[in-house]
């Protein structure tokens, strides 16, 4: 198996999800990823078979205004499979994060397949004790109810 030639010499992560929303787990992944790469590329993917709480449109401008001081991030959106969309930003790395042993079992399958068909490597970080808990779809359950969120959201995110 050939890896993928490399589009630059920095070392460019793409950190794929639906982001619907950003939570503060997202935003921990985002700032270790950082430690380890250059640039990371948060890439929203357009899913029609999910219904979204937050438009895509509103998902980029929460992101990208949550990022708009950090020039190492990139917030953009993607309806292709995520090697190619890795491909296509330059990015020779996949990040994802991990809750779970479910969580595990799913993103070693995904990781093996993307290796297998691009080259591209995925790394996994674990998520924070304190986070374990988060998820996106636990805080739009919160939302629909008309819960507070701000805890599970970057400060300063507005919704």
């Amino acid at each position: 198996m050939k890896s993928p030639e490399p589009t630059s010499l920095k070392r460019i992560a793409l950190f794929p999800g639906t982001f619907d929303p950003f939570t503060v787990g997202h935003e921990s992944l985002v700032e270790r990823g950082l430690s380890l790469m250059d640039e990371i590329v948060i890439a929203i993917g357009v899913n029609e078979a999910k219904k979204s709480y937050f438009s895509l449109d509103r998902r980029l401008q929460m992101i990208d205004d949550l990022y708009k001081g950090e020039p190492r991030v990139r917030v953009e959106s993607y309806d292709m499979l995520t090697v190619d969309f890795a491909r296509q930003t330059g990015a020779g790395f996949i990040l994802r994060g991990i809750r779970t042993v479910a969580d595990y079992e799913y993103e070693k399958t995904i990781a093996d397949m993307n290796r297998t068909i691009s080259g591209i490597e995925t790394f996994l970080l674990f998520t924070e004790p304190a986070l374990t808990h988060i998820s996106s779809s636990h805080v739009r359950e919160l939302l629909r109810y008309g819960h507070d969120v701000s805890g599970f959201i970057p400060k300063g995110m507005k919704l």
